[in-house]
């Protein structure tokens, strides 16, 4: 440890964030004066890799953004073309879609709880060593992603990156038995999933409270995943296609991602926090009750107990899941007909860590001429830095061991997607006198 009035710490090797980042901390005289998230990962340039290219190849081009969340990419790219071309796609087509969206967040909030945050809250420096005592806990959190998994394989063609989803549809539906076929290993994930809500609302949550407004999409009537409204929990509701003008992107200097923030009125924070602050009341029943028997009844603004949402998200996910099968008619036909024509169209969807918005104006032979992404990510950052802010100024007795663990942590709260990659961040924090 280096002196306490002028030191710096430094983690080597961190590799549960998914891309590469840093975090700087300074404190003068007792105070932080300033904390950067540092993304330091090259920008990698897809809204102008877009550009030229044909309206139907966004769903496939986007996708290579993420290897945990393509789905939310190539929905919220499938529906802004079709907005901008004047179709909307409806009835079991649209349930396809809410599926294959459930399988997306119940393999990324069982990495994320698993292997990637649970290993915080237990003294583990991971999910390896975790595995070692509790080898039965890791096997429960890799089965339940193995699930989710193979809705993404039935319906997506496969895993990462699937290849069956086209602008209007899929290029092929399942037939109902490939479906149904699924239907025991999602009702022994429902067991999981609730024992996975158990489990994570005994861990010990330091007391700590955000202050950030929240943003996420509302459906009434259900847990908004696929579609939906951009509402905040004070009260700002705006279409998804006036998204522009609410939410504003700006380059800081210490990042090569963009900082995103209300226009008039500041840092928000969108993800499980946000969805279950404002679509609780629309929870299944069953999910519903594991969340009241978990505490949350009263609502949640503990960053820490994001883990404990998620699995509630978790266990919502693998409900609508089994009730899309088994409500499941195969449509007429796999797709419906988009037909290219100028204009601009927007789309918004619910990715696993938050709203992403997606907008791209069409020339009349159906070419991209632009295109905008804004993933949760970037609409999360002011408000992870300012939670550290916040954190660390109440916590600078600690040694700078305990420090620099309770600051991953808290970073990890958000399960920031840097990239599509899983690397390392350096932690810097700094202390002064004057």
């Amino acid at each position: 440890m280096t002196h306490r009035s002028d030191r710096a710490l430094r983690v080597e090797g961190l590799a549960r964030v998914e891309g590469e980042g840093g975090m700087r901390v300074r404190v003068v005289d007792g105070q932080v004066t300033d904390v950067q998230l540092q993304i330091y990962e090259p920008p990698r340039f897809f809204e102008g890799f877009l550009r030229g290219r044909r309206y139907t190849e966004p769903p496939d081009i986007t996708a290579r953004i993420c290897g945990i969340c393509p789905v939310a990419y190539q929905m919220s790219a499938c529906q802004a073309i079709e907005d901008a071309c004047g179709v909307e796609v409806g009835g079991t087509l649209a349930d396809l879609r809410r599926l294959l969206y459930c399988g997306e967040w119940i393999e990324s909030h069982a990495l994320h709880i698993y292997l990637l945050h649970a290993p915080d809250f237990l003294g583990y420096p991971g999910a390896v060593e975790l595995a070692r005592d509790h080898r039965d806990i890791v096997e429960r959190g890799l089965a339940l992603k193995k699930v989710g998994n193979e809705i993404l394989e039935v319906l997506g063609g496969r895993a990462i990156h699937p290849i069956n989803i086209k602008v209007g549809g899929f290029y092929r539906a399942p037939d109902p038995a490939t479906l149904a076929a699924l239907r025991p290993a999602l009702r022994r994930a429902r067991d999981d999933a609730l024992a996975t809500v158990s489990w994570v609302a005994g861990f010990d949550f330091p007391d700590f409270t955000h202050p950030h407004e929240m943003l996420a999409l509302v459906e009434p009537g259900r847990y908004a995943i696929e579609r939906g409204t951009p509402c905040t929990d004070r009260g700002l509701t705006f279409p998804v296609r006036e998204f522009e003008t609410y939410v504003r992107e700006e380059q800081v200097s210490h990042s090569t991602a963009l900082h995103a923030h209300l226009a008039g009125r500041g840092r928000y924070l969108t993800g499980p926090l946000a969805r279950f602050a404002l679509s609780r009341q629309w929870l299944s029943p069953l999910a519903a009750q594991a969340a009241a028997e978990a505490g949350l009844d009263g609502g949640c603004r503990n960053p820490f107990r994001s883990i404990v949402v998620r699995a509630v998200e978790l266990a919502y996910a693998v409900e609508e899941a089994l009730r899309l099968i088994e409500e499941y008619e195969p449509p007429t036909v796999s797709d419906v007909d988009v037909v290219a024509r100028a204009g601009r169209g927007y789309g918004a969807t619910e990715a696993p860590r938050g709203t992403l918005f997606h907008r791209y104006e069409l020339a009349g032979d159906g070419t991209v001429r632009s295109a905008r992404i804004v993933p949760p990510t970037s609409q999360n950052q002011a408000a992870i830095e300012d939670d550290l802010r916040r954190f660390v100024q109440d916590r600078l007795a600690l040694d700078d061991h305990r420090l620099t663990h309770e600051c991953e942590q808290a970073i990890r709260n958000y399960d920031p997607c840097i990239s599509c990659a899983t690397h390392f961040l350096d932690l810097s924090v700094e202390r002064e006198t004057t």
